[in-house]
């Protein structure tokens, strides 16, 4: 499965970049995104790692889901050289390896724009959750309610964006999915980011939604 989601030439760009993206204002977007996070966590999409200095002292474990081989391998050595425990495993967003209620939070960062089946994504999001557990999400989404923007992201999507980036999807409506997997959004801040670098990814969100009993 890991191998059918690998994208090893976007891989090692995107882990060459990803430190100037930090420095830009990324890690500030990680650490606010982790803030006041406890207990045990999924984090879907790992990357290499990036989030895992900014996890809080109240964060008990980590599980970090990774599918493509040279992210997964480079989230393993940064998780030894750490003092939280934490756990790098292969998986899909779409089919998590985690067992029904057990999270007290999920993260997602940077990955509902290029997960295969992002419903489906959300609903396994949903199952791992323990009733009352969150979602915590930093994505970049769909314009709005810029239409011209919009435009330019639905023309990217169709066309070359996804595969130079990834699978990267720039215009999904990711806050109506979230709500329609079954969340319950209680914060939501939306923002450019770079800022003032005009780019079809440039609208992101960042927030927390919560995973309410069911009936």
């Amino acid at each position: 499965m890991s191998r059918q989601r690998s994208h090893p030439v976007f891989a090692r760009v995107y882990a060459r970049l990803r430190p100037a993206m930090d420095r830009q204002g990324a890690a500030e977007h990680r650490a606010r995104l982790l803030d006041g996070a406890a207990g045990l966590i999924v984090e879907v999409g790992a990357g290499e790692g990036a989030n895992f200095a900014h996890y809080p002292p109240a964060v008990t474990e980590v599980v970090a889901v990774e599918p493509d081989p040279y992210l997964h391998a480079r989230a393993a050595r940064r998780a030894a050289d750490g003092t939280l425990q934490i756990e790098v495993v292969e998986g899909a967003a779409e089919r998590l390896p985690i067992e029904d209620g057990t999270a007290d939070v999920v993260v997602m960062c940077l990955v509902l724009c290029s997960v295969t089946n992002q419903a489906a994504a959300l609903a396994e999001a949903f199952r791992v959750l323990r009733p009352g557990g969150e979602l915590r999400f930093y994505e970049h989404v769909a314009a709005a309610p810029d239409r011209r923007l919009a435009r330019v992201q639905r023309v990217a999507d169709a066309t070359v964006w996804p595969w130079l980036m990834g699978g990267c999807h720039v215009g999904r409506d990711t806050a109506a999915a979230i709500t329609a997997a079954g969340f319950a959004v209680e914060e939501l801040d939306r923002f450019d980011f770079p800022p003032g670098q005009p780019s079809p990814a440039a609208p992101h969100m960042l927030g927390r939604a919560v995973r309410e009993p069911t009936a």
